[in-house]
């Protein structure tokens, strides 16, 4: 990590987390889990706008958390890093056993609650390699 004092990394995490925490882009990551894609392919699986997904597309690609490679006529992108995909998934294992508790947990409320549900995705995701 950069040199720098507690205070200064734990704003570094901070900002990371905050980055991930955003609907949308981590809809994106976690559509590129499964390999490069190109925008108009990530706009299907994530059901976002062609500008929405460009604009966190751009932020991501910002940030170094997806790379970008020209492909003929489309972009295709990818996670920059095998350490975000490890990231994604060790939140699904974290969510299979404590995603209950975030669920009903009301400091973090987001802009919306998620699926009860959610909490049994990671092993039907483990099942699908």
């Amino acid at each position: 990590m950069l040199l720098m004092n507690r205070t200064e990394a734990y704003g570094l995490q901070a900002k990371l987390f905050r980055g991930l925490s955003d609907e949308s882009r981590l809809a994106i990551l976690e559509a590129l889990r499964e390999g490069p894609l190109p925008v108009g392919r990530i706009v299907e699986v994530t059901g976002l706008s062609q500008s929405n997904t460009s604009n966190h597309l751009r932020c991501l690609n910002d940030c170094g958390l997806v790379s970008a490679e020209q492909r003929g006529r489309f972009v295709h992108y990818r996670l920059s890093d095998e350490r975000i995909e490890a990231l994604l998934r060790m939140a699904d294992d974290l969510l299979a056993e404590v995603g209950r508790r975030i669920y009903a947990c009301t400091n973090y409320a987001g802009s919306s609650k998620p699926d009860v549900s959610l909490a049994r995705e990671p092993a039907q995701r483990q099942r699908r390699r």
